[in-house]
């Protein structure tokens, strides 16, 4: 990474970095193969022997899936592309909008764990721009060492070969955040009022995505905080415990996952007389393929299959206006004391000024 020259007289400068987890670049096969690289060979993604994995991963992995996850990404493509990238695009925007109407000028970008823009990429042109605070603020409600440690892992990689580093704020997760938990309960709210209040052959699921069980042992809070959100959104609707049901989905490989399963949660209700279904994902504020098509396509059909009649897939936040609201009041907290109103100097480098004329400093 090339530095941009030092200016001892700059502004101090803030920005908000929202970190999601990527997409490749098109439906085929090519394109998501190269994503499946470098997402499954993130040793945060899969916690196994390294050796052991990467043969499989090449030997297997990468000649096998890559078909069949382009199948999937090709029935939730969009003439703008990817569900992911263009939500979070948008969030991007509504949330710069957001921040700069209520008095913040600061700068907003995005950024892709995987894929682009990445992480590296986007902090450097922070860097060139002279912002020298940044938030990370990844789209993940509830903590996981695979996706939200992973995102800091790669901002404080790059950071690394700074000589000038910028300050870092990070939020690590938010899954009780009054906001968020607001707008999703009004996202339920709005849904009953279109497809009618539930009854007693109701049940609304929420499912996360999913995490080996051994995580849990090991101090992963995944779980607990899925929990907590469902807990807090069930509370907020009214919703006593038999009216809802917790799940997890998104299982990759043989080992035990957090449980109970999606699918199997799905396919109990259905054979146990559950008439209707809604299904909601809280760990996803944008939609995508885990909830287009894992949820809304496959999750239909594991219902209706197993005897269900109605079933309703509730999408993502996405560009609600009551989530952008909730993520800029989150980003203003976590951005306290900091420079934003977008002329502040940088005190004690201005105080430097003079002496690094003197040494011949390129102020």
């Amino acid at each position: 990474m090339t530095e941009p020259p030092a200016r001892h007289d700059a502004p101090s400068q803030t920005a908000v970095l929202l970190i999601n987890l990527g997409t490749p670049e098109a439906p085929t096969t090519k394109a998501v193969r190269m994503y499946l690289r470098e997402f499954l060979s993130d040793p945060r993604v899969v916690e196994t022997s390294r050796p052991l994995w990467l043969m499989i991963l090449n030997g297997l992995v990468l000649n096998f899936r890559p078909a069949r996850s382009a199948v999937k990404y090709q029935a939730i493509w969009t003439e703008e592309g990817s569900p992911l990238r263009v939500h979070t695009e948008r969030q991007t925007k509504l949330l710069r909008g957001f921040l700069h109407e209520a008095g913040y000028r600061v700068r907003v970008e995005h950024a892709m764990r995987y894929g682009q823009p990445s992480i590296g990429d986007a902090l450097s042109r922070l860097k060139a721009e002279g912002c020298d605070h940044i938030l990370l603020l990844p789209l993940y409600p509830q903590y996981s060492a695979s996706t939200t440690a992973t995102a800091f892992d790669r901002a404080f990689a790059w950071a690394q070969a700074c000589r000038s580093q910028p300050e870092f704020r990070t939020v690590r997760s938010y899954p009780d955040n009054p906001g968020y938990i607001a707008a999703l309960a009004a996202s339920v709210r709005e849904h009953w009022a279109k497809y009618g209040q539930p009854d007693d052959d109701y049940r609304l699921v929420m499912s996360y995505h999913g995490v080996p069980r051994s995580t849990l042992k090991v101090g992963d809070t995944t779980f607990c905080e899925c929990h907590k959100t469902s807990r807090l959104l069930a509370e907020a609707l009214g919703l006593t415990e038999d009216k809802y049901a917790v799940c997890f989905q998104s299982r990759f490989g043989s080992s035990k996952w957090l449980e109970p399963y999606t699918t199997d949660t799905l396919k109990a209700l259905g054979q146990a007389g559950v008439k209707r279904v809604d299904i909601i994902c809280p760990g996803f504020v944008s939609d995508c393929l885990e909830t287009l098509e894992e949820i809304a396509i496959e999750g239909r059909e594991d219902f209706l299959t197993a005897g269900g009649s109605e079933f309703h897939f509730i999408h993502c936040l996405n560009e609600r206006d009551d989530w952008i609201r909730a993520l800029g009041e989150l980003a203003a907290r976590h951005m306290a004391g900091w420079p934003t109103s977008g002329e502040e100097p940088n005190k004690e480098l201005v105080e430097c000024l003079l002496r690094a004329r003197k040494l011949g400093a390129p102020c």
